[in-house]
């Protein structure tokens, strides 16, 4: 039983570092010679970095998945705390329903965010706000674990519905 115990927790704590690190990182769109996320456009060879503000096309679209991730994060950190708080408190036989609920409600912020940011894309890159052309770039490895997280956070809110407090 500690073995799993360790698992889950472990399992929790990836999931919450994926979530930080597709939030924060200025990768979800990448090219040849800049970088994008919800946050900033960065041009790699001047160094120079930009702020996404309104004067960009469907900055709106930006703002939800800005919102999303952030509460996803948040979230998934409150799911961790409430696991703590009742892995001490349950009686021995009950679930872990109250963290699956939101571990759950994690996964599907993040579900949205990463849904958002891929139908709008091409609408977000297009804007006349860039400096440069970054129509003709890829995805970026924040916006694969945005989607990875999104796996992590739903099968470890399964988990947390599956599991049993034991001896």
């Amino acid at each position: 039983m500690l073995i799993l115990l360790a698992f889950i927790i472990v399992f929790h704590i990836t999931s919450a570092a994926l979530l930080f690190i597709s939030t924060i990182d200025n990768a979800w769109w990448v090219g040849d010679n800049f970088s994008t996320d919800v946050w900033r456009m960065c041009a790699t060879n001047m160094s120079t970095c930009m702020a996404i503000t309104d004067e960009f096309n469907e900055y709106q679209s930006v703002q939800a998945v800005q919102a999303a991730m952030i509460l996803s994060t948040i979230l998934c950190c409150v799911a961790f705390l409430v696991f703590i708080l009742q892995l001490f408190r349950l009686k021995q036989g009950e679930r872990f329903v109250l963290t699956s609920v939101i571990q759950l409600l994690s996964c599907l912020c993040v579900m949205i965010a990463a849904s958002i940011y891929t139908d709008r894309h091409e609408e977000l890159h297009q804007s006349r706000g860039y400096r440069m052309e970054v129509s003709k770039g890829h995805y970026g490895y924040s916006f694969v674990l945005a989607w990875i997280a999104f796996a992590f956070t739903l099968i470890s809110g399964v988990m947390y519905l599956v599991l049993r407090k034991r001896k």
